[in-house]
């Protein structure tokens, strides 16, 4: 009688030497991932910070859209002092009638895909918009290229 394992059990002892892989085959693998991570890595890095300029510019957009519906309930945009936070917490309490309607965001004001504060210009001129900006990855004002500000409104 055979017992169907014994077979593959012999050829398994008689194979031993066989077994696993040489460390040079090793070395190649791990040779071979570290290119690919060398030459793939930088360019997925360089889309993520392209991706959050995107962002900051979407989220500048719709805080610009929710500055427009306030406008419309209460006649005017946010002073400087007010800034974005007019969007999320009324100026007075309730019921003074200065036509308040919010709060016009989901949560408190949104900070920009680097973790900094939009910075908010109220406008100067009758009819002109607010300003609306991100300082970018650098955090600053100005910067070139994924360092540069992200913004939106007229200018000041």
């Amino acid at each position: 009688m055979r017992i169907p394992g014994v077979f593959f059990l012999k050829r398994r002892h008689q194979r031993r030497g066989e077994d696993g892989y040489s460390l040079l085959e090793v070395l190649i693998v791990l040779t071979i991932i570290a290119l690919v991570a060398a030459l793939v890595g930088p360019r997925l890095m360089s889309q993520l910070d392209r991706s959050k300029v995107t962002a900051a510019r979407v989220q500048i957009r719709a805080l610009s859209s929710s500055l427009e519906t306030m406008r419309v309930d209460i006649g005017r945009y946010p002073t400087n002092q007010e800034g974005l936070d007019l969007l999320v917490h009324p100026s007075a309490p309730r019921g003074d009638g200065d036509g308040w309607q919010g709060p016009y965001l989901d949560s408190d004001v949104p900070v920009d895909p680097w973790g900094g504060a939009y910075v908010y210009q109220a406008p100067r001129d009758e009819g002109a918009r607010p300003r609306i900006v991100s300082l970018g990855a650098d955090g600053r004002e100005g910067g070139t290229g994924l360092a540069a500000d992200v913004a939106f409104g007229d200018a000041q």
